[in-house]
Formats: C-alpha cells, structure tokens, sequence
C-alpha cells in the first residue's frame, strides 16, 4: 500500500499557525486513566473537554452557552486531541495515517437537537490540520444530560499510525 500520508511536522505546524491556534501543553488525568493508549497502529485518545482555551466553555447548550460557543469548546477539544497524537507519535506527524473516528458528547438542554453542528468544530479543525485525507473522519453527536465539571463538550478520538 502506497505512502498517501504527506503531513509533516512542519506542515502540521504551518497550518496550525495559518488557522490561528498553537497545540496546548499535555494536561495530566486528574482521575485513574491515561490520555490515550497506543496498541498496535491504534491510537485511543481519552475524551477531550475545552481546557486551555480562552474560555472555559461550560453549561448546558441551548440555555447557559450559546451554540457558537459550544462549537469553540468543540476546537479546543480537537486542539486538545492532537497534543495527545503529538505525544503518541513522539512529534513525528508523518507517523499519523488517519483519524478514523471522533465521539463528540454534549451538554444540552433537552430541547437543542444540532448536536452535529456543535461537534463540526472539531471535525472541521481536524480537516483543516491535517487535510481532507487524513483528517476526514467517521463520527457521533449525542446530547447528554451532564458533562464532568459541567463542560460542555467532550469528544474521543480514535486515529491510525504507522
């Protein structure tokens, strides 16, 4: 199978830069797991909430934080997944084949149902970094009733690397 992966560091970084934001600092578990598990060529990286944003992204969408808001806590959490990819391949982004799959939960009033919409923020970033081949992914959107510390997004990610 051909080497269709054409990301670097530099060219991770470069677009990064282009598109305004720069990877956060690893944050440690607070609780008993880790930040992702690396098994053969899978990474599992642990669900992602809005830490190390400008905001702190929390309430119920659709009643205490808008929609647009949300959708910025859903960037902050993809920003948040590629420091752990960035950890799991030891900073070499030509190691990542794909992003295969993001789980976005959030917070919300019974009544908002654009859930999708709200975890496009993430799915949107990580095309944008990583490109349309690597970066397209398949995904959830639920609504949940509560979120830890009343986040108002958190989002998983599972991603292939070589």
């Amino acid at each position: 199978m051909p080497d269709t992966n054409s990301n670097t560091t530099q060219d991770i970084e470069a677009r990064l830069s282009e598109l305004g934001f720069t990877l956060p600092e690893s944050v440690p578990p607070l609780f008993n797991y880790v930040p992702y598990v690396v098994t053969g060529n899978t990474v599992f990286v642990a669900g992602q909430v809005p830490i190390g944003g400008a905001s702190e992204y929390k309430g119920k969408v659709g009643d205490e934080i808008s929609m647009e808001d949300a959708t910025s806590g859903a960037e902050q959490c993809a920003l948040n997944i590629l420091t752990q990819i960035r950890d799991a391949v030891d900073g070499d982004w030509s190691r990542v084949v794909k992003c295969v799959k993001l789980g976005g939960f959030v917070n919300s009033h019974p009544n908002f149902t654009d859930m999708s919409l709200v975890i496009n923020g993430a799915s949107d970033l990580m095309v944008a970094v990583l490109g349309e081949e690597v970066g397209k992914h398949a995904r959830f959107a639920v609504g949940a009733p509560s979120l830890p510390a009343g986040f108002a997004v958190e989002i998983d990610a599972i991603f292939e690397i070589k």
